[in-house]
Order: C-alpha cells, then structure tokens, then sequence
C-alpha cells in the first residue's frame, strides 16, 4: 500500500471550500476547466507521487549522487519517475497552451507541487528549477531563444537551473566577477564559477539549460551592471549539439537531499562556452528576480511538503505504537497498553504538526490563488491589489514556510522518539532534506529585510495597507459567529500588535536609529507569519463550524452526547470538528504570543549589536 503523502481531504478543502477555485471557470482564461478536471489532476498527481516518486526517495537518500570525471550519476531509481513525470506533462501543468503547457490554474500547479515534493523532493528539484528557467524565457526570450531552448524545458526533454553564486559572492549577488565579452555575432564569451548549484549536472537529461548572471566588459559595478545569459551545456550549433565548455568541478557533500546534484560549475575553462543575453544588458537582476519570486513560493512548499509528510507518518505511528497505560490508570502496573496517541503529550506535538501543516497549505495555496487572479482578471485594478498581496506574502511564505516546515519535521521525530533519530524510519531524513529550504534562494534573514527594507515601504506602503484592509472586510464577517468570537477577539489583537510594530519600524527608520527595523526584521516576519497563519485557521474554522452545525442539524443532534455519537460514525463531521480544532490550538498557543513579541521588538533593545566583537568569546 502506498504511503499517503499529503491530507487529501484537507487539499480538497482549502481547494473547494475556502478559496472557492471554482470561481476562476467564471474567467474566460479559465472557462474550460472543471471541478472534475481539477480532480483527475489531483488524483493523478497524489498516484505519481505515491507510487513512483516516494518509493524511491530513501533509496536514492542513500545512493545519492556520483561525480567522476567531470560527470554526475543521479541515483538510478530517479530515472523511472522522471520519465513518468516528464511524459504526464506536469512541468508545464500552469503554464498557457500557446508555450506548451496545460493551462491550469497556478493553484492546481501548487497542489501537484505539494505532492511531489513530499514525495521525493530532491527528484523533484530537477524539473522544479527547469520550469522557472522555462519560464523566464517564455517572459523575456526572443521567438529563436523559445524554439532552440524554452520548448525542450517545458517537455522536461532538457532540464534548466540558474546560476548566481560565486565563490565570494554569496548573498552579495553584486560582487559576481562571471566575465561576458562581446562576440560579433551577438553571442557572448562567457568565464567564471559558479557554486552551490542545484541540479547543475546531471544524466536525467540530455542537455541542461544554465540561466547565469554575468557582467559585460564595462558594465557599471553592482548588481546594476549585472546581465543574464542563457548557457547550455550543449549549445546548437549546425543543426547539433556540440559541447560548451561548460565543466562540473565537483558536487557537495550534504546534509540532506543526497539524490540533488549541488555542483561547481566553471564556464569558460577552455575559452569556447557561449552565452546568450536573455532579455536587455544589465537587467539581468530584475528578470532574475521574477524566476527568485517562483523559487521563493516553491521553496516554502519543500516546507509545507516535508510538514505534510513529516505529520501523516508520525499520526500514523501515534495510532499504532503502543506505550503506556492510559492516563486514568497511569499508576495501576496491571493496566493495559494504550496507542501513543492517547497521551497528552503527544496529542500536543500532533496538534502543532496538524495546525501548522494545514495553515501553511491555505497560506501557500492562496498565493497561488491571487496568481491565478493576475492572470485571469481583466481589471488593472483587480489585478494590481493581487499582485500586492502575492509581493508582501512572497517573503513569508518562502521563510515562514521553511522554519515551521523544519520544526514539524523535528516534533515529528519528538514524537517516534528513539526510531525518529534512526534511519528505520523516514521522518530524518525529512528534517535533513528541509533543512536547506531556509537557506538557498535568499536566507531567511535575506526575506526578512526583503519584507521590513523593500515589501513595507514600496508604494507608500500600499501593499501592507491593502493586506490590513483585507483581513478587516474578513472580521467583519468573522464577528457575527457568536461561539468562535474568542478565537476571533485573539485574532484581532494579533493583528493589531502586528500594525503597532509596523508603525514602530516605519518611525524608526526615518531616523538614525535605523538599524533597530534591520535587528529585528527577522522576529518581526515570524509574527507577520504566525498572524498569516492564524487568519488563514480562522477563516477555515468559520466554513467549518458553519457546516459542522448543519450535520448537527441534518442528524438532529442537539446535546453534546448526541453529537459525539455524530463525530464517531460521520467523516465529514469529524473533519471540520479537526478544523475548528486546528484554529483553537494555533490561535491559542501560538498566535496569542505575539504581544510578547510585539513588545520585545518594540523595546528596542539593541545589545545584538552594541556588544563589542570582542566580548562575544575569548579564545
């Protein structure tokens, strides 16, 4: 039997019930697809991952990759998948009929994605960099950049990466050295190295598309001076390939996702690699970000997968290992063991695994969503508040995402206890392979500052207004439930400790005391996190308490004995009394913490950065 990877029926909801998908088929983008459709989608995706792609993750964690002579071997379980995957046609699933793809909505690409990654996320890197580097040129490549390379990405024919980081040029993208000279046909001399490269070789694939930033001879210093160029390893050349003296000097030792080649890449060793300029010289940093906002999303759904899969396993070994009395006999020796699951203790971690898995899906799912929006709606305005929403919520999905990701694999492992810690089970490897996701594509630090220094401050602050004026046309309704209005009451004070300290960096930094906004950047997106996901349990728990009562009502149960009864025998039933269960948990235990925190960065407490270098340790 297939291990199940992701909530089904929670996917469904977030789907169906809360963002209402549906409504999009009222588009004329997206008039020809169906529910029924979005079904066959799921179920063909929840099929590939399970059957295909999970059986061959552990195998290929501890095969991982081979580099010899300039050459990388991905484990040899990947290849099967791979080509189910290719063949389904799921790289291009979002993406419009005219560039080859399918022409479903993003949110369904992001639910296929959700599978996936949980499945066997280091195989699914290969194909996931592929698409953004697809996308990129069906954005800005000329209609001879599409046919010779765009087509071969989207198939999954050829696979795709990009390439910023240098030895010395980590998170300062600018201090690239990558050299681009001129050629008289238009092409470019490419030399440099690039580090850290995901899936930058490999034998899944014939050929591997590079998009790399670069700077041309006389180009200004910065990240200003920096352009983008599209790199193959084998370039078309006379109707062939021939090689681009692109060379693999070694691949990482890490870790966690052992079966992802993470590359050195030299270009330009033997003076003969080629590139060609993507889009304008010198914007190579703004076309780049549109392929880093997809990676960022995509980064914080390696979270929420690994927090999908981490939950269902540790849920299904609480139900069936067996330790200890029950709590009402805890002191009588001849008492019978009971499943872990019974224990208060572990109820807790299942709790805090179940809140924040199904918050991050409606979180992640609801940017794509407002992606969907941009595309199909056919009102500037419409599509600019959409736009908003997806800039402001890119950085915490994509940081937020990835550290309650990790710390639902870590609680998963809490809850095995002693086999957690061991290979006998998958959940550490879960922790290994989430690890890296708060890492590449920007720091967490990095999409702090992204969101304190850049998201709060553009537009006069307009997309933060406009998120703020959201969430209040939302408790406009959600105050008329009378039985949830304290979950609600500690929702609203949430938000507004969150308005409070924004008001406080925007003080702050019109004054020389800007560095306190950059200190706490960091704290200040872990409550803009946990405010997000609390809106997100909240709205869930008033559709759910509003079709909970009406099973009450169609079952004639109107005593709590009655709809107990009611819980046990109707799934449905026992589903949204887990939603509304989901929304008290987080709300309580964790979203009630932000006034705390609020005050901490509001202190201004600067002894992080006051403390002399020297007093950190003596050696």
């Amino acid at each position: 039997m297939a291990n199940p990877v992701v909530d089904k029926r929670d996917v469904k909801f977030v789907l169906y019930e809360q963002l209402d998908i549906e409504q999009l088929s009222n588009t004329a983008k997206y008039a020809e697809y169906s529910k029924e459709m979005y079904d066959m989608v799921l179920e063909q995706a929840w099929k590939l991952a399970e059957n295909e792609m999970e059986p061959a993750n552990s195998k290929g964690d501890r095969d991982g990759c081979v580099w010899e002579d300039g050459k990388v071997r991905v484990p040899e379980s990947y290849h099967r998948p791979y080509q189910m995957y290719r063949e389904g046609g799921w790289l291009p699933i979002s993406e419009d009929v005219e560039a080859g793809g399918q022409g479903f909505p993003v949110v369904m690409g992001l639910s296929a994605i959700e599978a996936f990654g949980a499945a066997n996320l280091a195989l699914f890197l290969y194909p996931g960099l592929t698409h953004g580097a697809a996308r990129l040129l069906e954005v800005y490549g000329t209609e001879e950049q599409q046919r010779n390379f765009m087509d071969k990405l989207y198939s999954g024919e050829w696979c795709g990466t990009m390439c910023l980081t240098e030895p010395q040029a980590g998170s300062d993208v600018g201090a690239s050295l990558t050299k681009a000279v001129p050629n008289e046909d238009g092409t470019f001399s490419i030399s440099g190295t690039k580090i850290f490269i995901s899936c930058g070789e490999h034998d899944l694939t014939e050929n591997i598309v590079h998009m790399v930033l670069g700077r041309i001879e006389g180009a200004p210093p910065g990240t200003k001076g920096l352009s983008l160029f599209i790199i193959p390893k084998l370039r078309p050349e006379n109707g062939q390939l021939v090689d681009n003296d692109v060379n693999c000097g070694g691949i990482e030792h890490k870790m966690g996702i052992h079966g992802s080649s993470t590359c050195t890449l030299n270009f330009g060793e033997n003076n003969n690699c080629t590139g060609y300029l993507l889009g304008k010289e010198n914007q190579g940093m703004r076309i780049m970000f549109q392929m880093m906002n997809e990676s960022r999303l995509f980064i914080g759904m390696q979270g929420q997968s690994h927090a999908s899969a981490a939950y269902l396993y540790a849920l299904r070994y609480a139900k069936e290992r067996t330790q200890g009395p029950d709590i009402s006999r805890i002191k009588d020796p001849t008492a019978p063991k009971v499943a872990i699951i019974n224990h208060p203790d572990v109820r807790r971690m299942l709790m805090f695994m179940k809140s924040v898995t199904e918050g991050l899906r409606a979180l992640l799912y609801y940017v794509g969503f407002c992606e969907d929006m941009v595309r199909s709606s056919t009102s500037d305005e419409e599509k600019e508040k959409y736009q908003d929403f997806i800039d402001i919520l890119i950085p915490v999905c994509k940081a937020y995402g990835s550290d309650m990701g990790f710390r639902v694999c870590e609680t998963a492992i809490q809850v095995l206890g002693g086999y957690g810690y061991c290979q006998e089970h998958p959940v550490e490897q879960f922790l290994r392979d989430c690890k890296i996701a708060s890492i590449y594509e920007g720091t967490n630090g990095i999409q702090a500052l992204d969101l304190v220094g850049r998201k709060l401050v553009i537009k006069r602050g307009q997309l933060f207004k406009r998120l703020i004026g959201e969430t209040e046309d939302f408790l406009k309704w959600a105050r008329k439930n009378f039985e949830l209005r304290e979950l609600v009451a500690t929702f609203e004070a949430a938000r507004e400790q969150m308005i409070q300290v924004t008001k406080y960096f925007g003080l702050k930094g019109m004054t020389a005391d800007y560095v306190v906004p950059l200190l706490y950047a960091t704290p200040y997106l872990e409550l803009f996190g946990d405010v997000a996901i609390g809106f997100m349990l909240l709205w869930q728990a008033l559709i759910a308490h509003r079709r909970l009562q009406e099973i009450y009502v169609d079952a004639g149960a109107k005593d709590g004995e009655s709809q107990k009864e009611v819980l046990a025998t109707n799934r449905s039933a026992a589903f949204y009394r887990g939603k509304v269960a989901s929304a008290e948990f987080f709300i309580t235990n964790v979203l009630s913490l932000s006034r705390g925190k609020a005050k901490a960065i509001m202190s201004g407490q600067r002894a992080a950065v006051d403390i002399p270098e020297e007093s950190f340790a003596l050696s």
